[in-house]
């Protein structure tokens, strides 16, 4: 844990506990500017939410399979009368529960805001679902469109809440619990977290139906390049960064550097 030399400091919200020296910045034109900055990064997550779950409604459009964290709800969607969206929460929940597990004491308050995020992001699906419920797209060739077009916009979706920086999704929080726990390298735990929750669809759809759905070679091509579209969009948005940080000197009250290595993989 960073430590402040001695002076007070102002705990940040985010994942991990970050520690700001408030004898840095004169307190009340630094809670003004604080308020102003993580007004706008909440607003730009909650846009790169909407388009995060945009993104992912087109790639299931295209009939290729679903990207790998949502292909366990999309599956079992397929066989109860609930939505998507629904079941999505309800993996949300698992996985909040799961750093709770994991972490115990170090799993801090402010983590429960993935809750209303989860519950937001939740119904973000099932608008974009209801939105492209006239969508079909005719022959192979449009569903690859489709389906790159999806992958395109979930990395901007991810870049977006990666540059916003304010609240980690439960997928990302879980896979970081885990390293946190185990020393393991995020990447690394991250693919091996997105190829289990494939495989649990493989395997709840092969229980609830004899042949697998909503895992195809859609998964594949979504899990190999929506972190490359990310990591072009992190680049070609740095400046809203500057845009949405009110400091004078332009230091972001949430640093985003020091977490953008963790929010470049797939959804």
């Amino acid at each position: 844990m960073l430590l402040c030399r001695m002076e007070p400091c102002l705990l940040v919200p985010w994942f991990p506990r970050q520690l700001v020296p408030l004898s840095t910045r004169p307190s009340k034109l630094y809670n003004k500017m604080a308020k102003r900055e993580l007004t706008a990064r909440y607003l730009f997550f909650i846009a790169g939410l909407f388009v995060n779950a945009f993104g992912i409604s087109l790639i299931i459009k295209a009939n290729l399979g679903s990207s790998p964290i949502s292909s366990l709800p999309y599956t079992l969607s397929l066989k109860f009368p609930i939505t998507l969206g629904q079941f999505t929460l309800l993996l949300n929940a698992v996985l909040i529960a799961g750093q709770i597990a994991l972490l115990k004491k170090d799993f801090r308050k402010e983590q429960f805001l993935q809750i209303p995020v989860a519950i937001l992001f939740s119904f973000f699906i099932d608008c974009s679902m209801a939105l492209l419920s006239g969508f079909t797209p005719a022959g192979y060739a449009s569903q690859i469109l489709s389906l790159v077009t999806g992958c395109a916009i979930l990395g901007l979706g991810v870049s977006m809440e990666a540059i916003a920086n304010v609240v980690m999704l439960s997928g990302e929080a879980f896979v970081k619990a885990i390293t946190l726990r185990t020393g393991k390298e995020f990447g690394i735990t991250k693919i091996g977290f997105d190829t289990t929750l494939a495989l649990l669809a493989c395997a709840a759809s092969l229980l609830l139906a004899g042949t697998i759905e909503g895992v195809c070679e859609g998964t594949i091509i979504a899990a190999l390049i929506v972190g490359l579209f990310a990591r072009f969009f992190n680049r070609r948005l740095a400046f809203v960064n500057k845009m949405i940080t009110f400091a004078p000197n332009k230091t972001p009250i949430q640093p985003y550097e020091d977490n953008r290595n963790h929010r470049h993989s797939g959804d």
